[in-house]
């Protein structure tokens, strides 16, 4: 899977074993930055994470900050964006199964290295349910980022 991976100076520091765990997982990785520990503006990053996205160039999106709520504040103000804060294995597939998450946020200070491996095979292992409930609520979604 095509994956863009984007940090601001909080997730730097972990963004290299995210980057490190899916190149080993054997998908094609697209790193937006940022690329040192000085400090960052996330939503730049989030722009960046959501672009890849919404052009084709990567099929899902994995943003590491502090806490990941910047990252998904950030992302989901971009039109085709549906970013979620997953600090549980749960959420992380879920958000994926019923709501069609096209990027995950983790806080780096809220979780150790080892478990963002976890979320991230979560969420890269989940596929959309094809339930027409599911469907139906993703579909009025993408009703309300037209009306923006």
């Amino acid at each position: 899977m095509k994956i863009v991976v984007g940090s601001d100076h909080a997730g730097f520091p972990m963004k290299a074993d995210v980057l490190a765990f899916l190149k080993e997982g054997g998908h094609e990785v697209l790193d937006v930055g940022s690329f040192d520990p000085a400090p960052v503006d996330f939503p730049d990053i989030a722009r960046k994470v959501a672009s890849a996205i919404t052009t084709g160039q990567a099929e899902r999106g994995l943003m590491v900050c502090g806490t990941g709520v910047g990252a998904s504040i950030g992302a989901n103000k971009m039109k085709g964006i549906r970013a979620a804060v997953c600090h549980d294995v749960h959420s992380a597939h879920q958000c994926v199964e019923h709501d069609d998450v096209n990027v995950m946020c983790i806080g780096a200070q809220i979780v150790g290295p080892w478990l963002a491996k976890d979320l991230i095979a979560a969420y890269l292992g989940a596929t959309f349910s094809t339930s027409e409930e599911f469907r139906r609520r993703v579909a009025k979604l993408a009703i309300m980022d037209n009306e923006r």
